[in-house]
């Protein structure tokens, strides 16, 4: 027990070592970026920056030994260790403190290049934007108060917005060689004021045509982009973006042309998702995805008209999908992207906003409520082409291949009870079920087989459905009366029971290996439940008959006494009963 605990303290320290001779590693990767950044930026400095620089570059001569020695200073380490393997104690004590006393020496080395890079944050980052952001303040004040004081008339106040904008823009592109940064945050706000001008002059003094200032803002969008793109800055993009989206809601008339709207925001969304996809600006195809989901939820809820928008609410649902669809997918095929958690929900989020207004506007309308199963199926359709590109031409991660199988299976199920009901929703679900399970075992795809065990439970709450529906009914109405172990319901339960027995045959094989991780709780949970539903599903198929045959024969038996009152009394052979219960007890 007490060499088990040395053995412990010696690998702490070992641990404790190792840590820091990788703080060491990181440190020395800082200090020579910085001295880089140093040498490259005192070109046009001053004399004090250049004696600064001397001093900097004569500490590289100085610690010369980490990059020209590098070799024996890896060496001296790797002999280190093969002394720290010792289980000398006070060895490694040595070692301990000789490398916290190196470290702490850099350390204090360390803090001047923090300094100097947090000045550089404030100086080069954060003033420019505080910059701006007063710039702007300032004109609004002004602007403000010669407004309320009609210092100027109001095509002068737009004619000066138009100047200071188009001024700040020059001037930000002037400082665009020396000070990129800087410049392009004085862009971003020129662009912004030219919005807001343009808003102005329309909405407030009626000095511009809608159209004149429709054009304006979408020449003022594409050079957004444009520069977004020369600068290379995101935030730019994100500016014209919402600057795209906002120009229809601003210079709206309330003219009811939706699809103007929408053909306005379908080419935005193409634009903005090239330059979202040449630059890899994912966060722009969020922000695009949100606001185009966001307008058209909004104008369905408050503006829908099942009469006059059928087709056009159709059209456009089915173009902004395939739109976020195919640049999702392009992202990850061309770009060869991993697989994240956000972008199954991004994905999940698409196909099922999709479906769930295709579904209302279908089932609104007269006719496109007979085609709910078929749209369905669309949705089915379009994720198995999309898996089956994936699968042959071996685009991309395995993952994208199984949540698209996942939306197709998905779907299909969805489908049958939105189509069919009764007796062959619970076959088609237990079909389903079992071909997956097969094709998981045999074919060692571990998502189909996790698949089917929740397509078994859906299968068997149908078919508790349908014997409680089915048999309840049968002995009621004379015409109802079925014929013994010759009918549907007990077909579709024979059904379901022999898929079950295969999918329990498949567990029992002597080479079954399940997908589910050994000795984990599911697969402890299906090994037993899925035999038990065998059983169960067996049983009852038969003894459901048993007890429909004697139920009817209880009914049949009904006969009516009238009384001298002509009061009716309704007289069955309860002997009947008594029979049922005995044949359900021999049975069992």
């Amino acid at each position: 027990m007490t060499n088990h605990q040395e053995t412990i303290k010696q690998l702490i320290e070992q641990i404790g070592i190792l840590s820091r001779k990788q703080e060491a590693f990181k440190y020395e990767i800082f200090e020579l970026k910085n001295k880089l950044d140093q040498l490259q930026s005192s070109i046009d400095a001053s004399d004090n920056v250049k004696k600064a620089t001397l001093d900097q570059t004569d500490y590289v001569v100085k610690s010369e030994p980490i990059v020209s020695g590098h070799r024996e200073w890896i060496d001296s380490n790797v002999h280190d260790e093969a002394t720290i393997a010792q289980p000398s104690f006070q060895h490694q004590k040595n070692q301990n403190s000789k490398v916290t006393h190196n470290t702490s020496q850099k350390s204090k080395k360390l803090s001047p290049f923090r300094k100097s890079n947090l000045e550089k944050f404030i100086g080069e980052n954060l003033l420019n934007k505080i910059g701006i952001l007063i710039l702007l303040i300032g004109i609004g004040i002004g602007a403000k108060y010669s407004i309320e004081n009609e210092l100027i008339s109001p095509l002068t106040r737009i004619v000066l917005g138009y100047l200071s904008a188009i001024g700040l823009l020059g001037f930000g592109i002037k400082l665009k060689k020396k000070y990129e940064s800087y410049s392009a945050v004085l862009v971003s706000g020129a662009i912004v004021i030219l919005y807001f001008i343009t808003f102005f002059a329309y909405s407030f003094y009626e000095l511009i045509p809608q159209t004149l200032a429709f054009a304006m803002m979408v020449l003022f969008t594409v050079f957004t982009i444009v520069a977004s793109l020369n600068y290379n800055r995101q935030i730019i993009a994100h500016l014209g973006l919402v600057g795209a989206y906002a120009v229809p809601f601003l210079l709206s008339n309330d003219s009811g042309r939706v699809e103007v709207l929408f053909s306005y925001i379908a080419i935005i969304n193409i634009g903005i998702l090239i330059i979202a996809f040449k630059k890899y600006w994912k966060p722009l195809y969020y922000s695009a995805f949100g606001l185009t989901w966001l307008i058209y939820l909004s104008w369905f809820v408050m503006d829908y008209s099942n009469d006059s928008h059928f087709m056009l609410a159709l059209s456009f649902l089915l173009l902004f999908y395939l739109t976020f669809y195919l640049t999702f997918l392009a992202y990850k095929l061309v770009k060869k992207e991993g697989f994240a958690a956000t972008d199954i929900v991004m994905l999940l989020m698409n196909s099922f906003i999709f479906y769930g207004l295709g579904y209302a506007i279908l089932n609104d309308n007269a006719i496109g409520e007979d085609y709910l199963g078929l749209f369905t199926l669309v949705n089915a359709v379009i994720h198995f082409i999309v898996a089956t590109i994936i699968y042959k031409k071996q685009l991309s991660d395995k993952k994208l291949f199984y949540l698209a199988t996942a939306l197709v299976l998905a779907f299909i199920s969805i489908a049958i009870p939105v189509q069919l009901d009764g007796n062959w929703v619970t076959l088609l679900w237990t079909a389903q079920a079992a071909l997956l399970f097969w094709l998981g075992t045999s074919k060692k795809i571990s998502i189909y087989e996790k698949l089917s065990y929740p397509l078994i439970a859906l299968a068997f709450i149908s078919l508790i459905h349908d014997w409680s529906y089915n048999y309840d009914s049968y002995y009621h109405l004379e015409d109802n009366l079925i014929t013994p172990l010759l009918n549907t319901s007990f077909l579709t339960s024979i059904l379901f029971t022999t898929a079950i027995g295969f999918i329990v045959f498949l567990q029992r094989k002597g080479d079954f290996i399940s997908s589910l991780k050994e000795g984990n709780t599911w697969l402890k949970i299906v090994s037993y439940a899925v035999p038990i539903l065998f059983v169960f599903s067996l049983y009852y198929s038969f003894r459901l008959e048993i007890e429909a045959y004697w139920n009817q024969l209880f009914s049949l038996s009904e006969l009516e006494n009238k009384s001298i009152s002509d009061y009716v009394v309704t007289v069955n052979d309860y002997s009947l009963r008594d029979f049922k219960i005995v044949w359900v007890i021999n049975y069992t």
